[in-house]
């Protein structure tokens, strides 16, 4: 080691700033439900002859997992997009996410809690935490499932097994399989 560039206690609130990004600023696109993702997105205008040029851009997001305890750091730029708006938390978040998911699952990263809570916006899904149904009558399962789709097979009206596990978060659209038997 050269030198000690920052201290742990800046190191912490830095972290906990990128991870403020991703829950509740530009860096949105690249939230994961369940992970503690810190990011920053970044917008360069490029430079030739000691002139800005017009509508060329770098647009980059740097992105570290889990920010709580960094296990990979992501750097993501594209050198002068075309045909997309020109800001960093449209183009290069959404590809960050995406390359974050294979890291996650590469790594074996877990879930954790006590992650920044998302700040939703009228687009985003709805989650559901999936009850545990199993051991239950059909009826109480329809109830405790409800709005969730749910997808019956076997005969009877006990649930022996069911599709996501309970404790899954799942989106409002998503189907839950049930098993029934006696």
């Amino acid at each position: 080691m050269v030198r000690k560039t920052i201290s742990e206690e800046t190191s912490k609130t830095m972290r906990y700033a990128m991870e403020s990004v991703v829950a509740r600023g530009g860096g949105k696109y690249a939230y994961i439900d369940g992970y503690r993702i810190g990011g920053k997105t970044g917008t360069a205008q490029k430079v030739k002859d000691g002139q800005y040029l017009v509508n060329n851009y770098i647009m980059s997001f740097m992105a570290v997992v889990p920010s709580n305890d960094p296990k990979a750091v992501l750097y993501v730029a594209i050198d002068n997009p075309k045909n997309t708006a020109l800001l960093s938390s449209y183009t290069t978040a959404p590809i960050a996410r995406r390359i974050l998911l294979d890291i996650i699952d590469a790594l074996d990263i877990p879930k954790q809690e006590g992650a920044i809570e998302k700040v939703k916006q009228w687009d985003d899904p709805i989650y559901y935490t999936v009850p545990n149904v199993i051991g239950k009558s059909v009826k109480e399962a329809t109830k405790e499932l409800y709005p969730l789709e749910i997808e019956y097979s076997g005969t009877g009206d006990t649930v022996l097994e069911q599709s996501p596990s309970a404790g899954e978060k799942v989106t409002s659209t998503s189907k839950v399989r049930l098993l029934l038997g006696e």
